[in-house]
């Protein structure tokens, strides 16, 4: 059976109305009369370009699952079987579970409808995405259906490789304003998007965002780079480890222990960065839900030991006489133990999915790590954030006070080498984790500049802390009340350059 309905709005430029759209789909129930009296289970229904079928189950029979399709070929929406949609380009399963729901509200009744629009919603080129083929399906079922145990699945069929892809909703309400809350997104075969979704609504896969279309190009040399550097960092901070626990252990001062602990949490985020594609390969949800979750938790403690390591500066150099019982003690519980509650917390709300990239020259590459923006941008960007502020403001004081002794000291005859002093600041630099503040600079001109910047920073870290540790050859105490009886702002000041010569030779 088909039905002809009244084509919905179309604007000069080709474009729908979403709110004639949203009104078109909730329509379709004033249909179920009309098939019934046909003794026909569906009809597909055509309004110019949008197209679509509606299904209806009897009351009398047991609910079952059911497939519909749509063909490209024909340009037509059909129920088929299981064993049939292979080759449909898309394709969305509903589960018996959801025609329960709809028996309940409907008196029994239970149907879906399902619509194809193209070019819905005006094209703005101010937004950061793109609609996959242009396409978005409506489905509706007559009833409030959500928190669905048994997902309904979408399955769409790639022409050619695409990069971060997400599957989203549109509530139909206002302006087109589409999320990803409810739907889980799934590469298949390199050539297939599976979008896994627990309510009913309007749906799309939505495209890279423009940025990273702009890196695509240079996403090969990109991921090279940061293959070479971190797989060198791996192999250096395994030699500084090896040294350290086996040669100089027993000679640690404070600095030196969280010197450690820094090189400890960038090996292990170097590791699962190496790891990550590999296991995002190999299919295995679970492997990918904890491999990026293993690098999150090494990079968060890692932006936590680069603040601790501006704070024991800060407390031995600036403020001197301050006595805290059992330091390292708390320092390594606070280090280690503030980014679990963080990575939990996002690992119970199914934030760590894998993610599909792809580059001009067709290769597709997936790691496994966070496919949620909001909680990027809140939980990553604004933790370091806070790290960046605190190190920095250190940062300044301490080179402040270097230059500040160079003068002083220089009238005494006694001027260092500017190489040396250079050094010192280049140091705390990486100390500090202030190299992974270029990534605020990837915006407009500076975005591809300031990747390949980050990449040779970042990656190389953990090379740049082995010279550093290498070069260490004094036990400095690295305890607070160091000479707590001078005051004088000139002497403080000699201390301090005094202090940073001893640490950074």
């Amino acid at each position: 059976m088909m039905v002809n309905r009244t084509t919905p709005p179309i604007s000069p430029d080709g474009t729908i109305d979403p709110s004639e759209a949203s009104g078109v789909l909730n329509t379709l129930e004033s249909l179920l009369d009309d098939i019934k009296n046909s003794n026909k289970s569906n009809a597909g229904i055509v309004m110019g370009e949008v197209i679509g079928v509606i299904q209806l189950q009897d009351k009398n029979t047991k609910r079952k699952d059911i497939d519909i399709c749509y063909s490209s070929q024909q340009n037509l929406m059909n129920v088929v079987e299981t064993n049939q949609k292979t080759d449909f380009p898309w394709s969305v399963k509903i589960p018996s579970e959801a025609f329960d729901k709809s028996s309940l509200q409907n008196n029994g009744s239970a149907f879906v409808g399902v619509l194809r629009y193209p070019n819905l919603g005006k094209k703005d080129e101010t937004k950061n995405y793109a609609v996959l083929n242009n396409e978005v399906y409506g489905i509706t079922m007559g009833a409030n259906i959500s928190n669905l145990t048994n997902n309904i699945e979408m399955t769409t069929k790639l022409k050619t490789s695409v990069g971060n892809a997400s599957c989203t909703s549109w509530d139909g309400n206002g302006n087109l304003e589409w999320t990803t809350f409810g739907c889980e997104t799934e590469m298949i075969d390199n050539n297939t998007i599976k979008c896994s979704c627990s309510h009913l609504t309007f749906f799309a896969v939505l495209m890279s965002v423009p940025d990273a279309s702009a890196v695509a190009p240079y996403l090969d040399s990109l991921t090279l780079i940061s293959s070479v550097g971190c797989g060198i960092s791996v192999f250096f901070l395994a030699i500084a480890l090896f040294m350290h626990f086996l040669l100089r252990k027993a000679k640690s001062n404070q600095a030196t222990k969280i010197l450690i602990n820094i090189l400890v949490a960038l090996f292990l985020l170097n590791v699962s960065f190496l790891s990550n594609e590999s296991v995002a390969n190999s299919g295995d949800k679970n492997a990918c839900v904890f491999i990026a979750l293993l690098m999150h938790y090494s990079m968060l403690t890692s932006f936590t030991w680069f603040f601790i390591q501006a704070l024991h500066m800060y407390l031995w150099l600036i403020r001197q006489n301050v006595t805290i019982t059992n330091y390292m003690r708390k320092i390594t519980v606070l280090g280690w133990g503030v980014s679990m509650p963080i990575v939990v917390a996002v690992l119970s709300t199914g934030g760590y999915k894998a993610v599909t990239l792809s580059s001009t020259s067709g290769k597709i590459a997936r790691m496994c790590w966070i496919t949620d923006l909001f909680i990027q941008y809140i939980v990553n960007i604004g933790f370091y954030s806070l790290v960046f502020i605190f190190t920095t403001i250190i940062f300044i004081i301490i080179v402040t006070n270097i230059f500040q002794s160079r003068d002083i000291r220089a009238t005494e005859g006694k001027r260092l080498m500017f190489r040396k002093q250079l050094m010192m600041v280049l140091s705390l630099f990486l100390l500090f984790g202030l190299t992974w503040a270029v990534a605020f600079f990837s915006y407009g001109p500076m975005l591809i500049p300031s990747y390949y910047i980050f990449s040779v920073l970042n990656s190389f870290q953990g090379f740049f802390l082995f010279l550093y540790y290498y070069h260490i050859h004094n036990d400095v105490a690295g305890h607070f009340s160091d000479d707590p009886g001078s005051s004088s702002t000139t002497s403080s000041i000699v201390k301090v350059s005094n202090a940073v010569d001893n640490i950074y030779n």
